[in-house]
């Protein structure tokens, strides 16, 4: 009853009518100037009703997108089926270990094969724990709202990240296959695990920073770091199950064959079984916002502490398009960086400019270019996924088709149409070998790097 009581006093005191406009404010003129504009004539109200009563994506999708769309592919490298990251945000690694699967499948004549991401999850967890207890230490003088402190403490642990990540958690761990380390429960659905470490990591944050107030040395923030890393490993542990330092494994292949039972480290299963050698691989990214033909890096962008983290050749969209259709003709998977959440129909499996056309529906400009966007907060890669097929009309490559790692309820059984139009707006970065990069791209890479802040753009992680 008391609530209740203090509710209607509260609203007994509120204004019975608009306050008189200050300066910026909106005041009783400009609502009645608003509602005086307001034509509610044969063609707005068709769309009042329309939208009110329905989902809104379904009465914006372009009809003449879907008219012209197909689904035939020049080119398609050979895959058996997707994969699906669930409820957690690996599609950085999927993706990763995507790119490697049809090595191991067509090396030894394998039907189907998938590595187990949760081992690598875990040593990147881990991994991260210890990268934002090394920040902590590095920024302990900071006061707690300086913007990279604070940047940092609100999402210092995150289960997102880049290609990078996969090039040292492989260089340091291994791999192994899926049966070495299958999924749990909080492996494919990790949002409380990680806000417990999360809420464990800043404790110990707290502690780290009070323990530099009163003049510890280096070397004994650094051992009371360890005894935190070592609770993370234990919740880890619990999660997610230990990782195996060894284990058996051998190929079944296409014709039934069993190969021959073999003991492996993850180390050695990666060299013996998989063998290739990720460092040939480079980024290229496209960023309208900054110049072409430059070396660029992210700040305290990196799992592992000792790697150097985020850096790419800054470069026009055609280099991307180009590099990565050599390696898909080749059959090499092409991993990429993208905005998926522009332009993309996840009932069809479409990724198409103007795929929804909102302005029509609601009568409004809506259009920004891609450094537009990127520097307003609208477009920034946020998912990464895979070329597997491409589509060439005149040796320039009209669509795309791309493995996702959402399962096979979306998409067009787990794949997806992507555009050219697409291409433009939306990716970001391709990873590519080497070997499909000219040479004076590749020179970029000897540039000293131009270091962007933790908040640039292009420093957002895929989820």
């Amino acid at each position: 009853m008391k609530r209740f009581t203090l509710c209607f006093a509260a609203l007994t005191l509120l204004p019975t009518s608009l306050p008189a406009a200050d300066d910026g404010a909106v005041g009783p003129k400009a609502v009645e100037r608003f509602r005086e504009q307001l034509d509610m004539d044969g063609p707005t109200r068709v769309v009042y009703n329309a939208v009110t009563n329905n989902d809104i994506r379904s009465l914006a999708v372009n009809r003449d997108v879907l008219r012209q769309h197909n689904e035939v592919f020049g080119h398609k490298i050979k895959v058996k089926r997707v994969t699906n990251q669930k409820k957690s945000g690996r599609c950085w690694l999927f993706a990763g270990l995507n790119v490697l699967r049809p090595v191991v499948m067509e090396k030894h004549n394998l039907d189907d094969f998938e590595f187990s991401e949760n081992y690598l999850a875990f040593w990147d967890k881990l991994e991260k724990a210890n990268s934002f207890l090394e920040f902590v230490i590095e920024m302990a003088d900071r006061d707690p709202l300086d913007r990279e402190m604070a940047m940092l403490l609100d999402d210092g642990f995150y289960e997102g990240g880049w290609w990078c990540y996969v090039v040292e958690l492989v260089e340091k761990y291994g791999a192994v296959p899926k049966e070495a380390m299958p999924e749990t429960h909080s492996s494919e659905n990790a949002r409380l695990m990680h806000a417990v470490i999360e809420r464990r990591l800043k404790v110990g944050a707290m502690k780290l920073r009070a323990m530099h107030r009163q003049g510890k040395s280096l070397e004994t923030l650094r051992a009371e770091k360890e005894e935190m890393l070592a609770e993370v490993y234990r919740l880890l542990v619990i999660n997610l199950g230990e990782p195996p330092t060894k284990f058996s494994w051998r190929p079944v292949d296409k014709d039934s064959k069993v190969g021959k039972m073999r003991t492996y480290t993850p180390r050695s299963f990666y060299k013996k079984v998989v063998g290739v050698d990720l460092r040939q691989y480079v980024n290229l990214t496209n960023d309208p916002t900054q110049k072409y033909g430059k070396h660029y890096a992210l700040t305290r962008t990196k799992n592992v502490f000792e790697s150097r983290g985020v850096h790419y050749a800054n470069v026009e969209i055609d280099v991307l398009k180009t590099t990565a259709m050599a390696s898909v003709l080749d059959d090499r998977p092409v991993w990429f960086a993208a905005d998926m959440g522009r332009d993309q129909d996840s009932e069809r499996g479409i990724m198409a400019a103007e795929i929804h056309d909102y302005q029509t529906l609601f009568g409004i400009d809506l259009r920004m270019s891609k450094a537009e966007r990127m520097m307003f907060d609208e477009g920034a890669s946020n998912h990464a996924m895979i070329f597997i097929g491409v589509d060439v009309h005149d040796e320039h490559p009209a669509k795309w088709l791309v493995e996702n790692s959402w399962g096979k309820e979306r998409g067009d059984e787990g794949f997806w149409t992507l555009y050219d139009s697409w291409f433009d707006e939306h990716v970001y970065s391709v990873i590519v070998p080497k070997e499909y990069v000219s040479k004076k791209v590749l020179s970029v890479f000897d540039q000293p790097a131009k270091v962007l802040p933790p908040w640039y753009p292009t420093a957002s992680p895929c989820r």
